[in-house]
């Protein structure tokens, strides 16, 4: 699918514009959703350039993500989308500067972009040329980022006080409850990785935008792509402040398992020292021998009873008194 823009916030339809002479002036972005091949085809027709595919997305050189080729300024951003699912991910945004316009192909629907959108009439009509477009939507990718990593803070706090404020309660918890929380530690632990990835790759792209000629002449342009990287700087210190969080929450929630799996043997080990001398009281007095006198007392049986109680009282009450129970 493919949505123009132009100058003055309206789309426009270009499949019904056959040249490039009858593409209007005033179009500063083209937003290509899951393109297909025809579809780039006529974007590569009507603008002179190469519209990387999702497989030149995908496959892309690491150390070729940026790039400046006939006039075209061609650059690949990773964004976090997902962010909502058990799953969160990264998906290749491919963005083109290209004389005055912006061209952006995706394969996803990040947040991002529908903000951008809805947003679009809000940018100052003096700011709508491809660079300053640009800038504008790096700043709301970035805006979205600040959000995800503020729900996940919020939802690590409500997870830190189930794992510690409960056992402070003393409240009983199921058996598989911590369990269950590594699985949700685990989870935001790949949302931040993923967030920290994709914040890379957009200071990455940042500090080649700054060279680009388009943007340095833009002055608008050039001051909002400088505020930009302080933001992205800004969210990787935060970023890594949340995962050492994560972190430790994770390390704690293992050490709880330990202790309360500690705890269980614990309970087994005194049992059974407990349950020791009845047992050896017993032993004793079900051995066959002939001479036993203590077989033919009257009270023999209650007696043995008795000192099979005491002996598995008084370990208990010296465990207690211990503070080992």
């Amino acid at each position: 699918m493919i949505t123009a823009y132009r100058s003055n916030c309206t789309s426009l339809e270009l499949q019904s514009i056959a040249t490039a002479n009858d593409l209007p002036s005033d179009v500063v972005w083209i937003d290509l959703v899951e393109p297909t091949r025809e579809e780039e085809g006529h974007i590569e027709m009507l603008l002179g350039i190469d519209v990387p595919t999702r497989d030149d997305l995908k496959d892309i050189e690491p150390s070729s993500r940026f790039y400046i080729e006939k006039d075209a300024v061609y650059m690949t951003a990773s964004l976090v989308w997902k962010v909502a699912s058990d799953a969160p991910s990264l998906t290749d945004v491919g963005l083109i500067l290209v004389g005055n316009r912006l061209v952006t192909i995706r394969y996803a629907q990040p947040t991002s972009f529908a903000l951008f959108v809805a947003a679009l009439h809000r940018i100052p009509a003096d700011m709508r040329s491809g660079s300053a477009l640009l800038a504008k939507l790096l700043e709301t990718i970035i805006d979205r980022t600040a959000e995800v990593l503020e729900q996940a803070v919020a939802r690590i706090d409500i997870l830190s006080t189930h794992v510690f404020g409960e056992r402070a309660k003393r409240v009983r918890r199921p058996s598989n409850f911590l369990e269950e929380k590594l699985r949700d530690v685990a989870g935001y632990h790949r949302l931040i990785s993923k967030v920290r990835d994709s914040l890379m790759s957009l200071s990455r792209l940042l500090t080649f935008l700054h060279a680009v000629p388009t943007v340095q002449q833009d002055h608008e342009a050039r001051d909002l792509c400088r505020n930009v990287s302080r933001d992205i700087q800004s969210l990787s210190e935060h970023a890594s402040f949340i995962s050492g969080n994560i972190t430790f929450l994770l390390d704690a929630s293992l050490g709880l398992i330990n202790i309360e799996q500690n705890s269980i043997i614990k309970i087994f080990s005194i049992a059974s020292v407990v349950f020791l001398p009845p047992t050896l009281v017993a032993s004793i007095y079900g051995m066959n021998f002939q001479f036993m006198p203590e077989l033919h007392a009257p009270f023999g049986y209650p007696l043995s009873l008795g000192f099979m109680v005491i002996s598995a009282v008084v370990p208990f009450f010296f465990f207690r008194w211990k503070g080992w129970l």
